[in-house]
């Protein structure tokens, strides 16, 4: 009775929709159109760092992208980037993407309906031991060893798929906080960049007008 109870509400939170993931379009839409590489003029630091700051977004934005397909169980998040030919990383971004991207598409293309392997490895013993399992009734003795070798394999891609969400939870953590880091440290370098070009600018507007005098 348990056990079918579990899988019952296995099922109906499986078939269930986030509407929060499910609205996520919109978000993507309007991260996308603040993907624009700025023209700096006069600062070489100033430069680089507009550039490192435009490729954190790139980056974030396709994994947002990726995050909100598999978790809704739709191809339609998905986003093709198109990178300026000026940035040095345009065509290793760009293999990465259509491979990401392409497999998420087939998978979805087969009937399958998640991009997560662990899911859908959990999924399918769900839907192999849910026809078998019935309240009162005594199953035959190799019908309760294959249940046993189920159940058995159940537990194991349950505990696979919660050690890949917890890991893919550390390792957005990990993402974020090195772009912060990485934020934090270019901006630290440009105050100091621009503190010494005032410095000297100072200086040399003492210096001109000492010798006008």
């Amino acid at each position: 009775m348990k056990a079918r109870s579990s899988l019952d509400n296995w099922r109906r939170h499986i078939c269930s929709k986030n509407p929060r993931v499910q609205s996520c379009g919109s978000i993507l839409d309007s991260l996308v159109e603040t993907l624009d590489l700025p023209k700096v003029k006069n600062s070489a630091k100033g430069k680089v760092l507009m550039r490192a700051m435009y490729g954190v977004k790139v980056e974030t934005v396709f994994i947002f992208s990726v995050f909100a397909s598999a978790f809704s169980s739709s191809s339609k998040n998905l986003l093709d980037l198109t990178i300026p030919d000026t940035v040095l990383w345009n065509r290793a971004f760009s293999d990465l993407q259509t491979r990401v991207n392409g497999e998420i598409r087939e998978t979805f293309s087969s009937g399958k309906f998640t991009a997560l392997k662990e899911l859908e490895s959990v999924d399918s013993i769900v839907k192999a031991l849910y026809p078998a399992i019935q309240d009162g009734v005594q199953q035959p003795p190799e019908v309760e060893e294959a249940l046993k070798i189920c159940f058995t394999e159940l537990q194991g891609g349950a505990e696979k798929l919660s050690k890949g969400l917890d890991l893919l939870a550390k390792q957005v953590d990990t993402f974020f906080k090195i772009v912060l880091s990485g934020r934090d440290a270019l901006l630290c370098n440009l105050r100091v960049s621009s503190t010494e070009t005032n410095a000297v600018t100072t200086a040399g507007n003492i210096v001109e007008h000492q010798v006008v005098r």
